[in-house]
């Protein structure tokens, strides 16, 4: 198995890049989010999931060791393929992924490619039980700090806090993720001001 490749951005396609590393081009399929990251001559380190077929050979291909995780659990779902998967991946990061499960969000996921609400549904079911609130969280705090990005306002440290006082609570954690990111008009840092909110959307 070919766990990653090392190696020179040799061209970008549409869908794909070819890797040149010890005289070999390697064409490694990518979301569409990982290939606007990299140009041609850049030297870059892919990590891959080796996929034979009676028909056919493929690479795919990610800059992050996570998103190939991810794309293993869904290849993981029944009636989902790699090609799927990479489509799942290229309109909703692994952070926004799995609070869409523990959410339910039937809609967020079936937006990606070749997802349907049926399929949106099962992977929901199928997956929810591998993640946990908490993980998610600290996952996505750590991606953040990896990319010294600005957080994007959708789970804010305050909306954490918020989450975490309604599951103390005894709501679930599906149920607090939902009411909480359902509050729109309250500051994102306020947290009493989201726990109040959120319990409105819970009554």
């Amino acid at each position: 198995m070919i766990a990653f490749i090392r190696g020179t951005v040799a061209d970008l396609e549409e869908n794909s890049v070819i890797v040149e590393t010890s005289g070999t081009g390697y064409e490694i399929y990518m979301t569409g989010t990982d290939l606007s990251r990299i140009h041609t001559g850049q030297e870059v380190i892919i990590h891959t999931y080796f996929q034979v077929r009676e028909d056919a050979v493929s690479l795919f291909g990610f800059l992050s060791k996570d998103d190939l995780k991810m794309f293993k659990l869904l290849l993981g779902v029944n009636g989902v393929g790699p090609k799927a998967a990479l489509g799942v991946l290229s309109g909703i990061s692994s952070d926004d992924l799995r609070f869409a499960v523990l959410s339910d969000d039937v809609r967020t996921i079936s937006k990606a490619p070749g997802i349907g609400k049926k399929t949106a549904q099962k992977l929901i079911l199928e997956l929810k039980d591998k993640f946990q609130l908490q993980d998610a969280f600290e996952l996505k705090v750590a991606h953040q700090q990896e990319n010294n990005t600005e957080n994007t306002g959708e789970v804010s440290d305050g909306r954490q806090e918020a989450v975490e006082a309604l599951t103390a609570l005894g709501y679930s954690s599906s149920d607090a993720l939902r009411a909480v990111r359902g509050v729109t008009d309250v500051p994102a840092d306020d947290v009493e001001g989201l726990l109040r909110a959120a319990l409105k959307n819970l009554s």
